[in-house]
């Protein structure tokens, strides 16, 4: 698993043309202290760093994607404002009021999407800003077969008027949503991930756990490739109230 997604320039679809236009519909405001949850190798991060002058916390659990933000801070010479630490998203280990942005992008599914905003909103300042990109389904009539797959392998998935009526539920008044175009899930995602799996075929030759591996990998990208007009990341940015 870690082989197929290391070194990749992001750990899920997104690229810095998509994060730069949330964060120009958020407030008008500075936001001196952000978090990164589940920050992964941090793409996102030194976007977030580029468009915005406040502090941030990167976090993840996984070293080598902290040593690689790491690499990419310094390199964009923002050491002295990015601080990468190792830390589960379900248990933060930071203060109460800590933060006036909490950004999260395809990581909060990890830990389940209503549960991460409730368990994150005690680390808002008041009327501190949270924004979460979450696999959503995008129409009615979904094919059974993308419907198949995603029931299997994200149960908790919903539809874009389900995610916000969560975002109510769990303390927030939303503020703005906006759909990954599908592009994005190719440059810097997808194309990469295509090119490993097709070098790991030819390593993995006669290992049948890691071909399944990667033919599962495979059939996510060809879904996609198929119906993605059903399905697609969407972020939502909401208010604490």
């Amino acid at each position: 698993m870690w082989e197929l997604h290391s070194d990749l320039p992001r750990e899920g679809p997104g690229n810095d043309a998509a994060t730069e236009r949330v964060v120009s519909m958020l407030p008008r405001r500075r936001y001196a202290r952000i978090l990164d949850a589940g920050c992964g190798p941090g793409m996102q991060t030194i976007c977030l760093a580029r468009c915005l002058d406040g502090d941030i916390t990167a976090v993840d659990t996984h070293q080598p994607f902290l040593d690689e933000l790491g690499r990419r801070t310094r390199a964009e010479h923002f050491e002295h404002r990015v601080q990468a630490l190792d830390a589960p998203m379900e248990s933060l280990p930071f203060d109460d009021s800590n933060f006036d942005l909490i950004w999260s992008e395809g990581a909060i599914y990890c830990i389940g999407f209503e549960r991460g905003l409730k368990l994150w909103r005690r680390f808002l300042t008041p009327e501190g800003i949270v924004v979460v990109s979450e696999l959503t389904w995008l129409r009615a009539g979904v094919p059974e077969e993308a419907r198949r797959f995603w029931k299997q392998n994200y149960p908790g998935m919903s539809d874009i008027d389900g995610n916000v009526r969560r975002v109510f539920s769990a303390g927030y008044k939303p503020l703005a949503t906006y759909v990954l175009p599908s592009d994005a899930w190719w440059t810097d995602y997808y194309d990469p991930l295509e090119r490993r799996i097709d070098l790991l075929d030819e390593r993995y030759r006669g290992d049948d756990d890691a071909l399944a591996e990667l033919r599962a990998a495979r059939k996510e990208i060809e879904l996609f490739r198929r119906f993605h007009d059903s399905y697609g990341y969407v972020f939502f940015a909401m208010e604490r109230v």
